[in-house]
C-alpha cells in the first residue's frame, strides 16, 4: 500500500486528462504544460506563479514591457475556467474603481451595489506603482482578508483569488513606490527576464505568422473546486520543527546583516514555509525538505528587505545579498 508520498509521485505518472485519474499533482503539472504553451521561455516564472497560487498567496511580478505577463495570468484563468479581471492603475485612478461603489437606484428607492472589477478570480493589477498609495491600499484588505467593505458593507469574494500586480523596474517618472505594508502582502515577488535567442526567435516566428497561440486558447483542465482541493492538499504538506526553524533563521538574519536597513518581518518568515510547502508538493513530496526553503528565499524575501544606503551605491543588489545570507545559515541535516 503506498503513502502519501507514493501516491503524490504516482500521480504524476498518469496520462489522463481527466481530473479524477490524473490526480490533483498531476493535475498541476498539465496546467503548467498549458501555459507553456503561450508563454514561450519563462518556465521558472510559470513554475513560482503556479507555486504562489497552489499557497493561496499573491504575486508581484517585475519585468519590462513586452514580455507577456499578461498573457501568463489570462492563460492561467483558462485552465481552471476562473474569471478574470484587469485594472490598469494609473494617477488618477480611484479605490472605487478597484473595489466599486454603492448607486442610488431612482427605480427601487434604495442603493445597490456595483461590483468592481476587483471580485474575480484573478486578478491584474497592472502597472500597480502608476497610482498613489490611497489608491493602492484599496487591495489591502482584499488581499489579506479575501473580503471588500463598500459603504460599510463587507462582501468576500468566491475563491480562489490571486492578485498578481506587475511594476516596471525602468520607468520612475510618474511612479509611487509601494509602501512596505503592501509589499508584505505579497508572496513572492517574481522577476520576469528576456527570454532565450532560441526563445524570443518562436515567440517573432509564432507572433508574425499567426501560429501563436492565444490565452483563451489553452485548455481547461479543471475547475475552481479543483484548485481550492490542491490549496487544501498543499496546506496541510508536513513541514517539521527543524525546518521551520531554518526558515525563521534566514528571515532573522536578514535583520542583523551589515547594509540591510530593514530586515523581514515575521510574516517573511510564514511566506517561506508557505511557498516551501507548494515546491515539495510540485516535486511529489509531502513533506518540506530544507532545500525547498531556499528555493523559495529570493522571491519570497526581495521586497521584504532593504539595502543601505551605501550598498545601494556601490550597487550591490538585494538578491546577492540574500544569496550570502541563505549561504550562511546553516541547514539543518535531512
Amino acid at each position: 500500500m503506498m503513502n502519501d508520498s507514493e501516491e503524490v509521485q504516482a500521480a504524476v505518472a498518469q496520462p489522463a486528462n481527466d481530473v479524477q485519474e490524473l490526480g490533483l499533482l498531476g493535475l498541476v503539472q498539465q496546467l503548467k504544460s498549458e501555459l507553456r504553451k503561450v508563454v514561450f521561455g519563462q518556465d521558472l516564472i510559470i513554475d513560482q506563479v503556479i507555486a504562489t497560487f497552489l499557497a493561496g498567496g499573491h504575486v508581484l511580478l517585475e519585468g519590462k514591457p513586452g514580455l507577456g505577463k499578461t498573457h501568463l495570468v489570462v492563460a492561467l484563468a483558462h485552465t481552471f475556467g476562473g474569471s478574470f479581471g484587469r485594472v490598469q492603475f494609473t494617477p488618477d485612478l480611484m479605490p472605487a474603481d478597484v473595489t466599486g461603489f454603492t448607486l442610488f437606484d431612482m427605480k427601487s428607492q434604495v442603493f445597490q451595489v456595483r461590483k468592481g472589477p476587483i471580485f474575480t478570480n484573478l486578478l491584474l493589477a497592472d502597472e500597480i506603482n502608476r497610482s498613489p498609495a490611497k489608491t493602492q491600499a484599496a487591495l489591502l484588505e482584499v488581499m489579506q482578508e479575501r473580503q471588500v467593505t463598500i459603504d460599510g458593507e463587507t462582501l468576500s469574494l468566491e475563491p480562489p483569488f490571486m492578485t498578481l500586480a506587475t511594476q516596471n523596474p525602468i520607468e520612475q517618472e510618474g511612479t509611487y513606490p509601494l509602501p512596505e505594508a503592501q509589499l508584505d502582502r505579497f508572496l513572492m515577488k517574481v522577476v520576469m527576464d528576456y527570454p532565450s535567442p532560441e526563445d524570443e526567435a518562436r515567440v517573432v516566428q509564432d507572433v508574425t505568422s499567426g501560429a501563436g497561440l492565444r490565452p483563451g486558447a489553452v485548455a481547461q483542465l479543471c475547475s475552481p473546486a479543483d484548485i481550492l482541493a490542491i490549496q487544501k492538499t498543499v496546506a496541510h504538506i508536513k513541514c517539521v520543527d527543524e525546518v521551520v526553524e531554518y526558515a525563521v533563521n534566514i528571515v532573522r538574519a536578514t535583520r542583523g546583516t551589515q547594509g540591510i536597513s530593514l530586515g523581514a518581518g515575521t510574516r517573511g518568515a510564514i511566506s517561506l514555509v508557505r511557498i516551501a510547502k507548494s515546491y515539495a508538493y510540485m516535486e511529489g513530496r509531502d513533506y518540506v525538505v530544507p532545500d525547498d526553503v531556499k528555493q523559495a528565499a529570493l522571491p519570497v524575501l526581495r521586497h521584504r528587505v532593504q539595502l543601505a544606503a551605501e550598498l545601494v551605491i556601490s550597487g550591490q543588489k538585494v538578491d546577492d545579498v540574500l544569496n550570502k545570507i541563505v549561504a550562511a545559515v546553516e541547514a539543518p541535516r535531512q
